[in-house]
């Protein structure tokens, strides 16, 4: 066999694309992983906040939840527009530091300080800025795997990276139990709001690490060679980037995107249950307690199921693509399918007859309400371009709204349904007994899944609409 020369060596290595966007997509997994620590944490600690509190139930979280979700939504395009205008770095940068700060301050909720009482008003503060901390934190997200990944490779990038962070959603409650709680085997490691005070250190961490390392542009990294550039911008439009002209009245009256926003809204109402009062409805109504690791599988196993459903999504939409060349049937075919079964889900939510078929089907849900995720951001690649931060912070916002809506009218519904039921057994709410509390409740979460199955059979419809293949801006068609 003939021995290469060095010069032979040299130019097959040189010909070899290196892989530095693989360590941004790692970067940009490990953020989402964080993302959905902090904010699975408070329904997790929700048990020992409404002890701290001084609460009558979880019910009385629901401004809480509310305000996060809210505030959430209203800064997604702000900062959004940030990542397209300024580079996710600086953006993501801002964003990971803040919502840092407020997940350590969730920790104060119930300290006193002389006469003053850090109560539920202080939590709800808190839990509104640290909402408007973490917004645009998933705009971004796309902003930079739209500048480091080539076409062919969005939907996987996008399934990778809410893979990780469900995952990470899923795996809080066993953390909480393991860290926190203590199990029969196990003793507690530390206290709830030692819990946040670590889990806030651990974003302060990834953005030292985060701004040595990422760079906006692959051209603008010392590690990225000739090779990988080329693949990275094949069949990309030579389109310039540009800090300016956002075609704001263009986006807010594309019909194409709104359907796309309607449909992230109208699916994320539901979900929002498996981080909100998903944990206490199971201990409530099943009896899975916060020592119970079967307990914290039945909590974190929707969030666990749907970090599948993320990776098959972008596996199977990128699939397709390469199969068939049809980005509109790649999207639309796991919104479909998705959607659909989400329907039956729900419906079949509140005749489960034990807590293991309850189990199953809300984690099916969740495994098919996130099969779309990564069909819905790769169209705002899709459609977006250069404006894919905005785009994304615009269908984000949608989703926020509606989980905001979900936390309230969720709470309202719980509310209203222990009331009538007070009302006709002609007592006082605080006179029911646990075992007639908890019936009225249950009464009350058997309406709101109801609704849930509502709302997707509206997503299910509006991918009718939803063309990846329309740009928001016709000059990034082929980008």
């Amino acid at each position: 066999m003939a021995t290469r020369s060095l010069s032979q060596e040299t130019t097959a290595t040189a010909a070899t694309p290196t892989r530095v966007r693989h360590s941004v997509l790692w970067f940009v997994c490990i953020l989402s992983m964080i993302t959905y620590l902090d904010r699975v944490a408070l329904a997790s600690a929700a048990g020992d906040v409404v002890k701290a509190l001084d609460l009558d139930s979880v019910a009385d979280l629901k401004w809480a939840f509310t305000a996060f979700a809210l505030a959430y939504a209203l800064f997604e395009v702000p900062t959004g527009w940030m990542g397209d205008m300024f580079g996710p770095r600086k953006a993501l940068l801002r964003i990971v530091l803040w919502w840092s700060v407020f997940t350590v301050l969730t920790a104060a909720a119930g300290l006193k300080f002389g006469p003053v009482t850090l109560g539920l008003g202080f939590l709800i503060v808190v839990r509104l800025l640290f909402g408007i901390g973490e917004a645009g934190a998933y705009p971004n997200i796309t902003r930079a795997l739209h500048n480091w990944l080539p076409l062919q490779e969005r939907g996987r990038g996008q399934g990778t990276v809410w893979f990780f962070g469900k995952l990470m959603g899923g795996l809080t409650p066993f953390l909480w139990t393991l860290l926190v709680v203590g199990t029969t085997y196990t003793p507690a490691l530390f206290g709830w709001r030692t819990a946040f005070c670590v889990f806030g250190v651990i974003g302060v961490i990834w953005c030292i690490t985060f701004a040595r390392k990422f760079r906006d542009q692959p051209e603008q990294h010392p590690g990225v060679n000739a090779e990988e550039l080329e693949y990275i911008h094949r069949n990309r439009a030579a389109v310039k980037e540009s800090h300016s002209g956002v075609p704001w009245k263009r986006i807010v009256t594309d019909w194409n995107f709104l359907a796309l926003c309607l449909m992230y809204s109208a699916q994320a109402y539901g979900w929002y249950f498996n981080i909100t009062y998903l944990p206490q409805f199971l201990e409530k109504h099943y009896g899975m307690p916060n020592s119970s690791l079967l307990g914290a599988l039945y909590k974190g196993g929707p969030l666990l199921a749907g970090a599948l459903g993320c990776l098959f999504g972008g596996m199977i939409t990128d699939s397709i693509i390469r199969r068939t060349g049809d980005r509109k049937r790649a999207r639309r075919l796991c919104g479909w399918v998705g959607h659909s079964i989400c329907v039956l889900c729900f419906l079949i939510a509140p005749v489960a007859p034990n807590a293991f078929i309850f189990f199953l089907a809300v984690s099916l849900a969740a495994l098919c309400t996130d099969l779309t995720l990564p069909s819905a951001w790769a169209t705002c690649q899709d459609i977006g371009g250069r404006f894919a931060g905005t785009i994304g912070a615009f269908m984000n916002m949608g989703a926020g709204l509606a989980g905001a809506l979900a936390g309230w009218v969720t709470g309202s519904v719980l509310e209203r349904s222990v009331m009538n039921h007070a009302v006709s057994l002609g007592v006082e709410v605080k006179a029911l007994t646990t075992e007639q509390a908890n019936a009225a409740l249950l009464h009350g979460y058997h309406m709101n899944f109801y609704s849930f199955a509502a709302l997707y059979v509206v997503a299910f419809l509006c991918w009718f609409k939803i063309d990846p293949t329309r740009p928001i801006d016709p000059a990034t068609a082929p980008d």
